[in-house]
């Protein structure tokens, strides 16, 4: 039996999505399929548009037979931390052959050899991302324009190409924390088709990225009936219901006045000690809400925008004072130390054979429920859900702590 992983938002879960999931199992010859899925906050810093429980349903729907949800820890880091985190919880399932992963390009070549040449971040690498730090880029810029200037240095500019797309850094990451970690998971990735990542339009009659279609969704006219040609049926059904419920969807102005009671009652320096608050940013923060024209996210980003501080490294930040994540809890040396618990959250029938598999040979204990673990990272992801909870037009309290009730999904 051999089984192949794959690192995922489905946000929401999409036909694109589905051609990798069919395109990975084919490629890899996997007979089943790990899904490590971010929670309910993201890499970009941003709220799913539904939660974790729903989006695992869409993925056990479209063939995956594991779900295993990546700690919030890691779901919402820059580029490095979110792969070494998913990769670190792959390696600890203990039976994990293959990860698949989606490029601009396909062409894993030239992605592993970069990855070989910067896992070990050599001097005269480290010395071009600092230059490129004191020219005002922010850290992912500044690393992607520092590994292509290394290449070119060191007469492998061929390679520099791969560095210069989202899923391209993204799987360049996924391949160097396979090798810091020492992992056997063999790499295999698929070339995205149709549809760029991120692109805001949509340009062909089946494929659209996730990010068109949560624009398509949130518009003022959008309705979910607009996503039917681009998800399968069964995506759009789950999300028909939880429309219904009042469980989605989410986005960030849900969480506006949580937000900013936190920036209003911290003194800066209280605002200083979380996570992604760095370079006098806690005093910026501070500075522009007296000047705000509404109290909505949207223009608090607005606000803070420059060039050192892209929307997406602004709205982690937000992300970490919203969730309380302080820089203790995600520090570079905590967060090499990987992953302590492996939390299920859904699963087939396949899926219960590879749990049972994975009883004897999974490197972290493997828990259903938060209550199972004393984790912080555990406790941090159950935090996660109650503070999500506060999208829901639905005001059951009971919703606040499904970490602790919800057993896993099952089809």
């Amino acid at each position: 039996m051999s089984t192949v992983g794959v690192i995922v938002e489905y946000n929401p879960l999409h036909n694109g999505h589905l051609y990798h999931l069919q395109q990975s199992k084919k490629i890899t010859a996997a007979d089943r399929v790990i899904a490590v899925m971010s929670g309910h906050f993201l890499q970009r810093g941003e709220p799913a548009l539904a939660d974790k429980w729903a989006r695992t349903e869409m993925a056990l729907r479209a063939g995956c037979d594991l779900v295993l949800e990546l700690p919030v820890a890691y779901s919402s880091q820059p580029a490095q931390w979110f792969a070494y985190g998913a990769v670190a919880l792959l390696n600890a399932t203990g039976v994990a052959d293959a990860l698949c992963f989606g490029s601009e390009s396909g062409d894993l070549e030239a992605l592993s050899l970069a990855a070989e040449l910067l896992t070990e971040e050599p001097d005269s690498f480290s010395a071009l991302i600092a230059e490129q730090l004191k020219r005002g880029l922010p850290y992912p810029s500044a690393f992607t324009a520092a590994a292509e200037g290394y290449l070119r240095r060191i007469g492998k500019s061929e390679h520099a190409f791969s560095l210069s797309q989202p899923n391209h850094t993204l799987g360049l990451h996924y391949l160097m924390a396979l090798r810091k970690t020492g992992s056997s998971i063999r790499p295999y990735t698929v070339r995205r088709e149709k549809s760029e990542y991120g692109q805001t339009d949509i340009s062909d009659a089946r494929i659209a990225s996730a990010t068109a279609l949560r624009k398509v969704l949130m518009g003022e006219s959008g309705s979910l009936s607009q996503l039917a040609p681009y998800v399968p049926p069964s995506t759009l059904d789950i999300l028909r219901r939880e429309t219904e419920l009042g469980r989605a969807p989410v986005h960030w102005e849900d969480f506006a006045m949580p937000l900013f009671h936190e920036l209003y009652r911290q003194a800066p320096s209280d605002i200083g000690a979380f996570a992604e608050v760095s370079e006098g940013l806690e005093n910026r923060i501070r500075s522009v809400l007296a000047d705000l024209p509404d109290r909505s996210v949207s223009s608090l980003l607005e606000a803070l925008k420059t060039k050192r501080y892209t929307r997406t490294k602004l709205q982690r930040t937000l992300l970490r004072i919203l969730l309380g994540h302080r820089k203790e809890l995600l520090s570079p040396e905590r967060l090499a130390s990987g992953i302590d618990y492996i939390r299920v959250l859904g699963f087939n029938d396949s899926g219960r054979e590879l749990l049972h598999r994975m009883r004897g040979v999974a490197q972290a204990p493997v828990v259903a429920s938060a209550a199972k673990s004393d984790s912080p990272y555990l406790a941090m992801d159950a935090r996660a859900t109650a503070v999500y909870s506060l999208a829901f037009r639905d005001r059951d309290p009971s919703l606040a702590m499904r970490d602790f009730t919800q057993p896993p999904i099952r089809i």
